[in-house]
């Protein structure tokens, strides 16, 4: 393993969030804040408590993880869609670097802003609500794994990507839309039997109830289903980015 390689271009990606602090930082950050004004006080002024936490409160580990995931896949599929696009991308994959390297670069960087900017999300939400985490390890297993499994998902879209708009369609049609319908602002008990067994088909919905458990104790599934499903959803990105190196599938002309 060149440590030396994938420090290189980590710094490297690490720098690129300096030039793009705006977007990278502060405009999520700023959507977090308009999340609490309209879902915060105006829903929560109608809904005191959900599962004995005050609603404010309830909807901060949503709020994360929607962030975790949108800045996950976009910090790593412009990483290295950027590249293909300008044409250095085939002085990388000629270079003496193996592709665990040049992975672990780029997704190590998009995990590692991406939790950062959860970590912020969370002390901005401090000033909103009064925050308990209940289980710290837990909290910060499911932070570290949703960002490192997230920036692979983005990874692997950059790869499949051949152009712009392409980068942003699953983010926003897929990913966003199943975040909002998996629990993030409310508990599947406020939801019809019915529903709430077909929101079960959301794997969102793991994955934010795991991080709510390890903030107040409470979710609307198994922690241990949350985490085999983090797990689960880890390993096939794993597999996909091993195949996508293995082919050259989309890395050649």
């Amino acid at each position: 393993m060149n440590w030396r390689a994938i420090q290189t271009l980590y710094l490297s990606e690490m720098a690129r969030t300096g030039r793009t602090l705006g977007q990278s930082v502060i405009s999520p950050v700023i959507s977090t804040c308009l999340y609490f004004v309209v879902f915060g006080s105006a829903i929560g002024s109608r809904i005191s408590e959900v599962q004995g936490v005050s609603y404010g409160a309830f909807i901060v580990p949503g709020l994360i993880m929607l962030s975790l995931m949108t800045q996950g896949i976009s910090n790593a599929s412009f990483a290295i869609y950027f590249p293909k696009f300008i044409g250095t991308v085939y002085e990388l994959l000629s270079a003496p670097v193996s592709f665990v390297e040049i992975v672990t670069s780029y997704v190590g960087a998009a995990a590692t802003k991406s939790a950062v900017l959860g970590l912020i999300i969370l002390a901005t939400s401090t000033m909103f609500v009064s925050i308990h985490i209940a289980h710290p390890f837990w909290m910060v297993t499911f932070l570290v794994l949703t960002s490192i499994t997230f920036a692979l998902f983005g990874f692997i879209i950059g790869i499949w990507a051949d152009n712009f708009e392409k980068l942003t369609v699953i983010p926003l049609l897929i990913v966003t839309p199943l975040t909002f319908l998996g629990g993030t602002f409310y508990s599947l008990d406020m939801l019809p039997p019915f529903w709430q067994k077909v929101t079960l088909i959301n794997p969102v919905v793991y994955l934010v109830s795991g991080f709510r458990w390890s903030f107040y104790n409470t979710a609307d599934v198994s922690v241990g289903l949350s985490v085999l499903m983090i797990g689960l959803f880890l390993a096939v990105c794993i597999g996909i980015v091993a195949w996508i190196f293995k082919t050259g599938y989309r890395l050649k002309s």
